[in-house]
């Protein structure tokens, strides 16, 4: 039998490139091949497969932003790499791989699995700009594209919110390799040692203001320190979170990290009292799921994905948008009652090896891949 062909197309930063990783390094090789279409400013860092084989990749103008003279350069490329390839399946990640991927599909009649991390019109901070984005993904899945939701909320906002029919979506939750060891720091630690942590670039989507406000709220109860990973690209609300740090008087109680590598960000959590999440809406995000994996409880904000990954009273809690107060109750509960703390730390690790172990999910993957060829 022939080995099933995949072209991935993504644009390929944060945790999109971690979800891609994680599968090209878990499907089974013997059955499938890859072969990656991504940005030429993201990851510098080589594909590999499962028997640490190099991944055939090209490089396209594939960016964040919306430019109609690099978005039709890549799609123009795309087309021509598609056709000389011949994918048995295109796997587009990410809003920008999803428009490349889709309109390539369309063109070369491959057909077309997308998975959103995320729908783009979540992200816009006008009903202006969410309206538009959210016609165009519902253009987009008119064709013959079948979704692979990240989570459970993402499929069920694609289905009621963007129109997918049912019949054309699947589930694959986002899924990680154990964590089997964790690395020293390759940069100074610089806060002390008891800390809680977050990983999220200052913007809309990660809503870190509301983080630093329950901070301070926290700070009147018991004396804590926050580590914040994530400043870099696409940071867009540094300023504001900066000034608000500034305005309420907690430069000694936060410190503020660049982006690193994936080694540093799970030592940070690793050692991290707390995993925290305010977000505004999610994929399925890799950071909670490292942090069940760690078997770090977790306090987040009841929003897409969050809610997918934390249960109340079981592994963490879930918190209603900006309820500031009762986010800063959870966590100072936590820190006090080491029983809670300890019941919730153990069933982080269920969770994590029930439904967000790869090396027992990658098979669901390689049978949706597989569906679509019969």
């Amino acid at each position: 039998m022939n080995k099933i062909k995949v072209a991935h197309i993504l644009h390929s930063v944060g945790g999109v490139d971690v979800s891609l990783r994680q599968i090209l390094h878990n499907l089974d090789t013997e059955n499938f091949e890859n072969i990656v279409i991504h940005g030429n400013s993201d990851t510098q860092n080589e594909f590999v497969d499962k028997d640490a084989k190099p991944i055939g990749y090209y490089r396209l103008p594939i960016y964040r932003e919306i430019s109609f003279r690099y978005d039709l350069s890549a799609i123009l490329k795309a087309w021509k790499i598609i056709r000389k390839e011949k994918p048995d399946l295109i796997h587009s990640h990410s809003t920008k791989g999803g428009v490349i991927g889709r309109i390539v599909g369309f063109l070369t009649g491959v057909k077309v699995l997308h998975t959103p991390q995320a729908f783009s019109f979540l992200s816009a901070e006008s009903k202006t700009k969410r309206s538009f984005f959210l016609k165009i993904e519902k253009l987009l899945s008119k064709g013959k594209t079948v979704l692979v939701a990240s989570s459970q909320s993402e499929l069920n906002r694609a289905v009621n919110e963007v129109g997918f029919p049912k019949s054309k979506t699947n589930l694959f939750n986002n899924a990680i390799e154990p964590i089997e060891k964790i690395y020293d720091l390759s940069i100074p630690k610089t806060w002390p040692d008891q800390y809680l942590c977050t990983v999220g670039r200052p913007c809309y989507q990660k809503n870190i203001e509301e983080l630093i406000e329950v901070l301070y709220e926290l700070n009147k109860i018991v004396d804590v320190h926050l580590v914040i990973l994530g400043l870099g690209h696409h940071a867009d609300h540094i300023r504001q979170v900066e000034d608000l740090i500034e305005k309420l008087n907690l430069k000694n109680k936060v410190t503020l990290l660049n982006w690193t590598t994936r080694e540093d960000v799970l030592n940070i959590i690793s050692k991290s009292k707390i995993y925290l999440s305010t977000a505004r809406y999610e994929g399925l995000p890799y950071s909670v799921i490292e942090s069940l994996a760690l078997s770090i409880p977790s306090i987040v904000s009841d929003c897409d994905g969050n809610r997918d990954l934390i249960v109340n009273n079981y592994n963490g809690y879930c918190i209603k948008e900006n309820n500031t107060v009762e986010f800063s109750k959870k966590i100072n509960v936590l820190l006090q009652d080491e029983k809670l703390y300890n019941e919730f730390s153990k069933n982080a690790k269920e969770t994590f090896e029930k439904n967000h172990n790869i090396y027992k999910k990658i098979k669901d993957l390689e049978s949706i891949y597989r569906e679509q060829l019969t």
